[in-house]
């Protein structure tokens, strides 16, 4: 059994993956010191920027890196120089370096380049970073020497050869990356393998051990489920659910990090891109086994009190039966390649569960967690080898090949032709960069590098939270700083000696970039800051450097932020209120999808499931964006504003149980019911939250929200009404199931009941959480608007 299934064991693999990844940290550096300080003379000369080395491999190493991450970064740096030198050396040859000497030639040059690069959709962020800060050494460089150099050599050897050295440079940095995850796993790496720990730095590897962690995970979950279920005490049973809260919470973390690391693993293994696509989407089976686990869960938390009355008429040796067949599909995974996973099977529940035959309102959540304890034993049935569905993708018929080629040739085209999102972000980029690299000319020209390298490699995609990371730059700039200054003055008759210091400086960055405080930029910047002065020799004094490259961060920094707030003057709180809006919208959709079964349709899978499940897509995506807002909105700072309320927002944000299908009469009612409340919290949301008008709220000249007002009593009268009914249907259609059929009636009669009761437990769960959603609403109108009362 692996270890790191409790939070214990989690912590301990957190300690080995950080210190593993900062050893490979170290050695890439230390490579890249060693060669731009005792190499031969030739190669020196042409890798005249080891800072632009250390800044290449920290971008490359700095998210816990596996052999999959170097060789992408490797591959992007590598096309990042060949548009540098094809941009880079036709605009030097067509403006001329002379003309570099004014401040406002190089702040354009740099402007329109980082333009070019960053337009085209198709080009990775990490590529377009790498190009951005080669830009501005080029360019700035260019400008710095071209008052200086002779009119006829130097100037020749400018237009070629400086760009030369900063792409040389680069490729040092990335060289030594890749290098640093070829050496072996000797530290502080666990692996039961010989072989394994004598391997490069495998991404596979580490997906292999964190899923044979997941796996072991679920069965300590499963088992403490079960056990809760049977518990005869109810403070035994909370005790259980305690634990299992716990490991829920680990097993979430190891999901994301599957999921994380998975994105390597087409570079170390390229033939499972074209023989074996499925067999990639490993997180998203992982999903399967980690879907019903949490559903289980739900229940539980739910349950009045224990023992639960309908589990007692379950034969015990059912449960301890059901476990071991899970928990030994489960151990597959441990035995197994983590790409070997594939179909569903279609197994119900065993006999012994065949005895639940009436519905009642104290049963309901035990229903629920036996439909989610079939559905997860159906899903352990997909645990096979991965061969046997490669051979049904790799031969598909000329109409599948066409539909693929189709859709190529439509995401060709749509990062051929530029987005207005791609177009804002060239924007900014060129904004950012050119303002930057001007007043860093404007202020010190020597130091003037470091105002647009700053930026350089700070750009997203999409919004981000803006004070907050230029804040944790600009603190790990002058942290990083500092150290190295230190590190300088005491050993400054052992200038050899420094750089020892860093090691534990890396050391210390790895866990940085991880921190809340500080973040990956932060970790970045703090790590830069001492490989700079501690890394390199001959720039003159250690103190002024780092004076001078503060002042330059700063500048770059202010620079960066001045345009983002320009480009997006929208805060990231009034955002998560509109995307709240939209959340709510989209699960009135889902909610309206809901369709009772009709025995008379022909192939009613088909046409009735792939709706819903492009609703529920589509709220789930509306939920991941709202999320990021509220995360964001949380960072940014108040300023003159009403300080965001993030726990209102973030119970808002838990998702209600989804239900299925059911009964025409009790879905209408629960769909009419339902519906009316969420769209009289949407309308709320959109007034953003008590901007209302204040004659319709004491006047209540608004009928819907009049129709949204009632008492408490009434609106659990309206529940017993709608779930009275619906057990009582669901009671009738039972009855009339499997009557004289046999072993195969008495079966589906079960399996009609339990899915039934499911069901119901999500009718209820959902009604009960619309009204927890109203008492959120109001809770966060007064919030924001203590004098009003208004009534949601």
């Amino acid at each position: 059994m692996s270890p790191g299934s409790g939070t214990t064991g989690w912590t301990c693999m957190l300690w080995r993956v950080r210190l593993h990844s900062a050893f490979r940290t170290i050695l890439a550096c230390t490579l890249i010191y060693l060669t731009t300080l005792y190499a031969p003379e030739t190669l020196k000369q042409l890798v005249a920027y080891p800072a632009y080395s250390y800044l290449t491999t920290i971008l490359i190493v700095s998210a816990d890196a596996t052999l999959g991450d170097a060789l992408k970064g490797f591959w992007h740096a590598l096309y990042a120089c060949v548009q540098v030198l094809s941009l880079t050396i036709f605009s030097l040859q067509l403006i001329g370096p002379a003309h570099f000497t004014s401040h406002v030639i190089a702040a354009v040059a740099v402007a329109v380049s980082a333009f070019v690069v960053a337009l085209p959709e198709g080009t990775n962020l990490m590529c377009k970073r790498i190009v951005f800060g080669q830009i501005v050494i080029v360019y700035v460089g260019t400008a710095i020497h071209s008052s200086t150099a002779q009119p006829d050599h130097d100037q020749d050897d400018m237009v070629v050869m400086h760009p030369i050295q900063v792409a040389s440079s680069t490729m040092l940095g990335a060289l030594a990356s890749v290098l640093a995850m070829l050496f072996p796993n000797l530290v502080c790496y666990y692996e039961a393998s010989f072989l394994a720990m004598l391997s490069p730095h495998l991404g596979s590897h580490q997906i292999g051990q964190m899923c044979r962690t997941y796996t072991d995970n679920a069965r300590k979950r499963l088992s403490l489920y079960l056990d809760a279920m049977a518990s005869q005490d109810s403070l035994a049973a909370q005790d259980i659910i305690s634990q299992s809260q716990h490991l829920a919470k680990v097993g979430e973390k190891l999901l994301h990090s599957i999921k994380q690391k998975q994105k390597s693993l087409v570079w170390e293994r390229p033939d499972i891109r074209i023989l074996r696509p499925s067999c990639t989407d490993l997180e998203k089976k992982l999903q399967d086994i980690e879907e019903p686990l949490r559903g289980m869960e739900v229940p539980l938390i739910c349950c009045p009190s224990f023992p639960v009355a309908m589990i007692e008429k379950v034969h015990k040796d059912a449960f301890t039966d059901l476990k071991s067949l899970i928990c030994h599909k489960l151990e597959q995974l441990e035995h197994i390649s983590p790409l070997y996973m594939t179909k569903k099977g279609g197994n119900s529940l065993r006999r012994s569960f065949w005895t639940l035959e009436t519905l009642c309102h104290e049963d309901l959540s035990a229903f629920f967690f036996l439909d989610c304890l079939k559905l997860l034993q159906q899903n352990t049935e997909a645990i096979e080898e991965c061969k046997l569905d490669t051979k049904i993708e790799s031969f598909s018929g000329p109409q599948n090949q066409s539909s693929i080629s189709i859709k190529r040739s439509r995401s060709t085209l749509d990062h051929i032709i530029p987005s207005r999102a791609s177009l804002l972000f060239a924007i900014k980029c060129s904004l950012s960069l050119g303002l930057a690299v001007l007043f860093g000319l404007i202020y010190n020209e020597k130091e003037a590098y470091w105002a647009g390298l700053t930026i350089a490699i700070s750009f997203v995609t999409g919004r981000q939270a803006t004070f907050t990371l230029a804040n944790a730059r600009a603190q790990s700039t002058a942290m990083g700083s500092i150290y190295g200054v230190l590190c300088c003055f005491l050993f400054q008759k052992f200038e050899d000696l420094s750089f020892l210091l860093l090691l534990p400086w890396l050391l210390f960055t790895s866990f940085l970039r991880h921190s809340r405080m500080y973040g990956q930029a932060g970790g970045i910047s703090a790590a830069v800051g001492a490989l700079l002065i501690l890394g390199r020799k001959n720039y003159g004094s250690p103190i002024d450097f780092a004076i001078a490259r503060i002042t330059e961060a700063v500048i770059g920094l202010i620079c960066f932020a001045t345009v983002e707030i320009l480009s997006c003057p929208v805060r990231a709180a009034t955002l998560a209120k509109l995307e709240l809006s939209h959340c709510l919208g989209a699960l009135q959709e889902c909610i309206k999808e809901i369709v009772p079964f009709d025995n008379n349709q022909s192939n009613r899978q088909a046409s009735i499931f792939p709706a819903p499940k492009l609703k529920q897509d589509k709220l789930k995506s509306h939920l991941d964006q709202f999320e990021k807002f509220v995360v964001e909105a949380e960072l940014e700072p108040n300023f003159w504003f009403i300080p965001f309320n993030g726990t209102c927002y973030r119970k808002l944000l838990r998702g209600p149980p989804k239900p299925n299908q059911g009964h025409e009469n009790d879905l209408d009612l629960f769909k009419k019911k339902v519906c009316s409340k969420l769209l009289c919290l949407q309308e709320s949301s959109n007034k953003s939250l008590a901007v209302c008008d204040k004659h319709d709220i004491e006047l209540g000249t608004s009928q819907k929200e009049n129709e949204c007002r009632g008492s408490g009593t009434y609106e659990e009268d309206v529940e017993c009404s709608i779930l009275g009914s619906f057990l009582q249907h669901s009671n009738d259609l039972s009855d009339g199931i499997g009557t004289g059929e046999g072993e195969e009636g008495e079966k589906l009669k079960s399996q009609v009941v339990l899915c039934l009761g499911g069901l119901g437990f999500c009718i209820t769960s959902l009604l009960r959480e619309v009204l927890e959603m109203e008492k959120e609403f109001q809770e966060l109108a007064k919030w924001e608007n203590p004098s009003s009362h208004v009534v949601v």
